[in-house]
């Protein structure tokens, strides 16, 4: 069989690409230590999903290795060798507040661990396709230069704005504020293009706006809507960072996320770019997510309103993903945000 090495398998996007690459035939080794239970406490835990998959997927063994450990990656790459196919890089720190705490640890996950993760894959086995969860925050803030207008509930851009669809690949990374943890992704999006056009390794880097699904173990420092809704249902409070809970972000399901990392995989490109998100098929503002929620739980959320805003954090972003349909025509959306928004719910009622 074919091998696929997925880190963080026991993540969000990790998870759901462990069942869709076993369901395709693939052996799966996972590397994860559950590095989410120190970020952001136990209830982010990923070990729960870990002994799930172990479970349920007899071609599934996970590594408990950090990535910033390069002999360990080495090691595993090395026992493998050019079975492997496929690399899944998830594993990562996600929160902008918590990368300012501790820097380096910041630094060492995103980018240092990613420089590993691709060493691994250069060394052992450079036929494989080398996919990258990367993220909208190599934008920094210049989306909040946008002209925006303000709605009853939502920000929006102004419709003749080239931008109106959603924000493609050539917005510019520079000249902006990305906070730390946009900082360390922005080193390793550039490390994965430059692995793929300097040594013609066949990596994809996905610029991701809002990645979610009921799998996601949200907290208040990562997680929006699977964080959210879990204080509606068990009727916890919950805080809005600035911009009047009017900011806006594209939700993409982890399912169509991994759909799209097939696609590519299928048919990879060198050094490639793409913005990925729910575009204008899937998105909400942080009220509309409030009310779909209430709606769904009878529940009312208990919200307080803290003026400022999370630093580097966007008022609103939708991403233009017509670069990667054009490259991949047979990819399509399966989830709308009201599917997503119901999925997490009924999620979060089970594990009540």
């Amino acid at each position: 069989m074919p091998i696929a090495i997925i880190t963080g398998s026991a993540g969000l996007i990790g998870s759901e690409a462990t069942k869709t690459l076993h369901a395709e035939g693939f052996d799966v080794v996972g590397i994860d230590n559950d590095m989410r239970a120190y970020f952001f406490g136990a209830d982010a835990s990923t070990e729960v999903n870990n002994r799930l998959l172990e479970e349920a997927l007899p071609n599934y063994t996970r590594r408990a290795v950090d990535i910033r450990d390069h002999d360990a990656v080495d090691r595993i790459f090395a026992e493998f060798g050019k079975a492997v196919e496929l690399v899944i890089h998830t594993a990562a720190q996600p929160s902008h507040d918590w990368a300012a705490r501790e820097p380096f640890t910041d630094f060492g996950v995103n980018a240092t661990g990613t420089l590993h993760v691709l060493e691994g894959t250069r060394r052992h086995c450079p036929g494989a396709t080398f996919i990258f969860t990367s993220t909208n925050k190599v934008y920094g803030d210049t989306p909040n230069r946008l002209p925006l207008v303000e709605l009853e509930h939502r920000w929006e851009i102004d419709g003749s704005h080239p931008y109106a669809v959603g924000i493609d690949e050539l917005m510019s990374i520079d000249q902006t504020k990305h906070s730390i943890f946009g900082a360390s992704k922005v080193a390793a999006d550039v490390m994965v293009q430059e692995y793929g056009r300097y040594f013609g390794m066949k990596t994809g880097v996905f610029r991701g706006g809002c990645l979610t699904g009921p799998a996601h173990a949200g907290a208040e420092l990562h997680g929006f809507l699977a964080y959210l809704m879990k204080c509606i249902v068990d009727k916890k409070p919950y805080r809005i960072f600035g911009y009047k809970g009017k900011q806006v972000r594209d939700n993409i399901h982890s399912n169509d996320l991994v759909s799209a990392f097939l696609h590519f995989h299928r048919n990879p490109r060198c050094g490639e770019v793409y913005n990925i998100g729910g575009s204008r098929h899937s998105n909400c503002s942080m009220l509309e997510a409030i009310r779909m929620g209430e709606e769904l739980s009878g529940n009312k959320l208990d919200y307080t309103y803290v003026e400022d805003n999370r630093v580097g954090d966007h008022i609103w972003y939708i991403s233009d993903v017509r670069k990667f349909k054009e490259h991949y025509p047979e990819w399509s959306y399966r989830y709308s945000i009201e599917d997503i928004m119901r999925e997490i719910y009924e999620a979060c009622v089970a594990s009540a």
